[in-house]
């Protein structure tokens, strides 16, 4: 199979019909052979009734239900895991990506022999100030953190060859990042391309404050576990062993500075629990410590493999996989 279309979804009721007959037509063109696997996680309105009717009328639509609201993220892992086709693309919902761009998508990312090409959305029809600045302000920080020359980490219209996608471990909110992820995995060679943007036409945003807050929390843990993700040890166990040594070094200094004023200057000394800088040592030590023993515990498990699933099925469409039965 050439294509699978991975299209995560919650409440588009309105858009998936138009979507789906958008793409069929472009596959149909340009003769390739197609499978569309609709994610709903957890909408609340008639979405999941819209893709069973499609999946009636065409053998192409395959379909899966969460139970609840899990995220894009888990969205995208359940469908990775189902894919048949050697080439995945990846888009939204809500009609603001173009599914004319899928060919050149796939030419591209074959042409290339590329790992994932990315989209970089041109003339955004989005909010300025709750969507534009903030994805600005997250890519360029995204830029200088990973190393990736990519203006638009988060466009949802991506390509991937089969096997990038099913090596990716997707959870939180990292869909944001998944260029930086391949590359952590060892998929280096990731372009961009320009795609066509527009408004939403139906439906409201679900982007809020919340997700810029989430968005800025996940930067944030994406640079602490590109560096130090398999190497915890190189960061706590550094620094606290530096901590430790600066502790006892300070102790250290102290008696000695007790003992040079008892038996060599013959003078009445202070105790050393009342000088501050003795608890200052201490508490040096005692950090110094703890810090060692999280990296020594983050090594353990980094070596303990993650295989708790984050997302429950409720019931799946055409899919003949045992691993994710109806229920």
């Amino acid at each position: 199979m050439h294509l699978s279309i991975v299209i995560p979804l919650l409440n588009e009721q309105d858009s998936l019909e138009e979507l789906f007959q958008r793409i069929k037509n472009v596959c149909n063109q340009n003769g390739f052979e197609f499978e569309v696997i609709f994610i709903d996680d957890g909408s609340t309105d008639d979405s999941w009734k819209v893709i069973q009717y499609l999946s009636e009328m065409h053998p192409e639509v395959k379909a899966i239900r969460f139970r609840k609201n899990y995220g894009k993220s888990q969205a995208l892992m359940a469908a990775f895991n189902q894919t048949l086709g050697e080439v995945i693309i990846t888009m939204d919902a809500d009609l603001q990506d173009f599914p004319e761009e899928i060919p050149e998508l796939y030419h591209s990312l074959k042409s290339n022999n590329a790992d994932i090409v990315s989209g970089w959305k041109q003339n955004r029809q989005d909010p300025r100030l709750t969507k534009n600045l903030p994805s600005k302000l997250f890519n360029s920080i995204a830029r200088k953190t990973s190393g990736l020359n990519l203006h638009d980490f988060n466009c949802g219209l991506k390509a991937y060859r089969r096997e990038v996608a099913h090596e990716l471990e997707l959870h939180g909110d990292m869909h944001r990042y998944i260029p930086v992820l391949a590359k952590n995995k060892g998929f280096g060679n990731i372009i961009e391309k320009q795609v066509r943007h527009q408004a939403r036409k139906y439906g409201k945003s679900k982007f809020g404050s919340r997700r810029f807050v989430n968005g800025f929390l996940d930067l944030i843990t994406l640079s602490f576990i590109s560096r130090f993700g398999n190497k915890p040890m190189h960061l706590f166990g550094a620094v606290g062993t530096l901590m430790f040594i600066i502790g006892f070094l300070a102790a250290a200094y102290l008696g000695v500075d007790k003992l040079y004023k008892v038996y060599i200057v013959e003078q009445k000394a202070r105790l050393i629990t009342d000088n501050p800088y003795f608890y200052i040592s201490l508490t040096a030590m005692i950090l110094g410590t703890q810090l060692f023993l999280a990296g020594f515990l983050g090594e353990i498990l980094v070596r303990s493999k993650r295989n708790s699933k984050e997302f429950e099925i409720r019931e799946t469409l055409n899919l003949n996989s045992k691993k994710y039965s109806n229920t």
